[in-house]
């Protein structure tokens, strides 16, 4: 295993990179991968947008919460859908969570790609698969497609 992941803090550090990410992403200026995710909240009805980072994988778009449990995640899951804007781009689309098994996969090759978010997993690129299932269900991975 990597060591203890470090648990994720919404500091006035990270209030302030997001801040200024969320606009260049809108811009499509933040990277290919980077992106504006939107979606209901849950309980208040007010749509919340957060940056997050989309990896592809077997042909298919998704997205991975790398620092767990977050409330985009629980919005996305009662809402299932989210819109995803990068540049002029605004795309609506279905989120469709899977289970450790498939997310494997995904996790790996997120990790694999993004470094940044690394700290936040309990694992590395050498891990044994059984390692990767067990740290599955701290990220949780959904599936993007047609609403």
């Amino acid at each position: 295993m990597a060591g203890e992941p470090r648990p994720y803090r919404r500091s006035a550090w990270r209030r302030v990179l997001n801040a200024l990410v969320r606009p260049l992403a809108k811009r499509g200026l933040a990277g290919r991968s980077t992106y504006v995710l939107t979606v209901r909240g849950r309980t208040s009805g007010r749509f919340w947008s957060t940056p997050v980072s989309i990896v592809e994988h077997g042909g298919e778009r998704w997205l991975v919460a790398p620092y767990g449990e977050r409330n985009w995640v629980k919005n996305a899951r009662a809402a299932g859908t989210v819109e995803l804007q990068r540049g002029r781009r605004r795309d609506r689309l279905a989120v469709e969570e899977v289970d450790a098994v498939r997310a494997v996969p995904v996790l790996h090759e997120y990790y694999r790609r993004f470094r940044v978010t690394r700290r936040f997993f309990d694992v590395t690129l050498d891990s044994s698969d059984d390692e990767w299932l067990a740290e599955a269900p701290r990220h949780p991975a959904f599936r993007l497609g047609s609403p």
